[in-house]
């Protein structure tokens, strides 16, 4: 029988560490750990010159790991992380992260600007800021770690602030190419195990 992955080994890291707390104080130095010693997500990432791709590697109740892939240009929308948690690790390239919010008085204002380098660790929720990420100076690789998972979020307008709620979706699930498959039916068969199956 294989060994497990380094990326599957860090998934059962990642489960224990929620199971022991459900905030993931240890989540940080768990990614750390695993971008500086490993390169197996590599086998699993998919870049599209359209958008950028989520790429879903683990899904279970208590978070979803996936592998963003970023062409230079490419951004997200200005979006919010539907009360939850959401770590992000750049595997490869530099990614900046813009913060918004939300004024009372409405329409949407823009915080701070931050770099990320690979081997970082970048922590948000919505707390603290509604957010937009883009490469830098090239192609870009993170690791999104969302806890719970997350399967709409809001996306907002840079002009107006309005907000639209989305359903999100994937490109591949553990490197098979599901783009344009239902991602409802897709979670479901990954929690049951039967995902390619």
């Amino acid at each position: 029988m294989a060994s497990p992955l380094p990326i599957d080994q860090l998934c059962r890291a990642l489960e224990a560490e929620f199971d022991r707390d459900p905030r993931g104080p240890g989540v940080p130095k768990l990614l750390s750990r695993y971008q500086a010693d490993h390169e197996d997500w590599r086998s699993w990432t998919h870049f599209s010159q359209e958008r950028y791709t989520r790429n879903l590697v683990a899904r279970c109740g208590s978070y979803e790991l996936l592998l963003l892939c970023w062409e230079e240009g490419q951004e997200s929308p200005i979006h919010d992380h539907a009360d939850q948690r959401c770590w992000m690790g750049v595997l490869q390239g530099e990614l900046e992260e813009v913060h918004y919010r939300t004024p009372a008085a409405g329409g949407i204002e823009q915080g701070r600007v931050q770099p990320f380098q690979a081997g970082q660790v970048a922590f948000i929720d919505d707390g603290i800021a509604f957010h937009l990420i883009r490469p830098r100076g090239g192609r870009a690789v993170s690791l999104h770690l969302y806890s719970n998972p997350i399967d709409t979020c809001r996306i907002f307008c840079a002009d107006t602030g309005r907000a639209e709620t989305v359903a999100m979706g994937y490109h591949s699930v553990r490197g098979q190419l599901c783009a344009g498959d239902d991602p409802a039916v897709i979670r479901e068969q990954v929690l049951a195990g039967t995902w390619g199956a």
